[in-house]
């Protein structure tokens, strides 16, 4: 395994070895740290991200640097990294220390220019965060903040929430997440089992509902209830 060490040059295998195993140990670093690294990008995470990026990058594009060196950094700022995630999750202190408080943007229908100007971000962003949120008037927040990972979080006075039944008191079904048995044209032989149908029932279903058979399926759901939904390619 030469292409590990420095070299005057590599041939265009050794080149395309180094990527491999750079990709694969990239996805095994991603793996080990976890969702929150990639959900969100918080200080800690986006050092860390910049840091390994770096160091995997320049082997796989100078010859005269070598791969071990870039792994075994890699490992250590990893190690270091977990050890960093333990102390955040024990003692508050560090947490505060590396995770910075969420920024007051608007309270009351109010913007706080301050705010804004801590959080650097203009009218413009806000207003396009709102819409994400389906909000169109400031006025009808209460609270917003600029959370550590640059999100917007937004509150709502109650008189511009949504209804829902428990306001009225009003009984619901329990939530049925329907199962998914035929997909691009497969069936899901597992699913039906466990809702203790076969394969056949699904397929006359099909074929007397819709007049067409499993592989012009796109995606076949049902729920508890045996309400089956059916989307035909198109």
């Amino acid at each position: 395994m030469d292409f590990f060490q420095s070299q005057e040059s590599l041939t265009t295998i050794e080149w395309a070895l180094r990527a491999v195993i750079a990709f694969f140990f990239l996805v095994i670093v991603a793996r080990i740290m976890g969702q929150r690294a990639i959900s969100q990008l918080r200080l800690l995470d986006f050092v860390m991200a910049l840091v390994i990026g770096n160091i995997i990058a320049h082997p796989l594009s100078d010859e005269q640097l070598g791969l071990k060196g870039s792994i075994t950094t890699t490992i250590v700022l990893l190690v270091l990294y977990l050890i960093c995630i333990y102390c955040i999750l024990k003692w508050p202190a560090v947490r505060k220390l590396v995770n910075a408080s969420p920024i007051l943007i608007i309270k009351d229908g109010e913007i706080i220019y301050k705010g804004l100007k801590k959080a650097r971000i203009s009218i413009d962003v806000l207003l396009e965060e709102l819409r994400q949120d389906k909000v169109e008037d400031v006025s009808k927040v209460a609270l917003a903040l600029w959370e550590p990972e640059g999100k917007l979080s937004v509150f709502l006075h109650p008189k511009y929430m949504p209804v829902t039944p428990e306001i009225y008191q009003m009984e619901i079904e329990p939530f049925d997440y329907p199962r998914t048995i035929i997909k691009e044209g497969k069936i899901d032989i597992q699913e039906l089992k466990q809702i203790n149908k076969e394969e056949g029932w699904i397929v006359q279903r099909i074929e007397k509902s819709y007049r067409t058979d499993v592989n012009n399926v796109l995606l076949a759901t049902i729920d508890q209830k045996d309400n089956l939904k059916v989307f035909l390619y198109k």
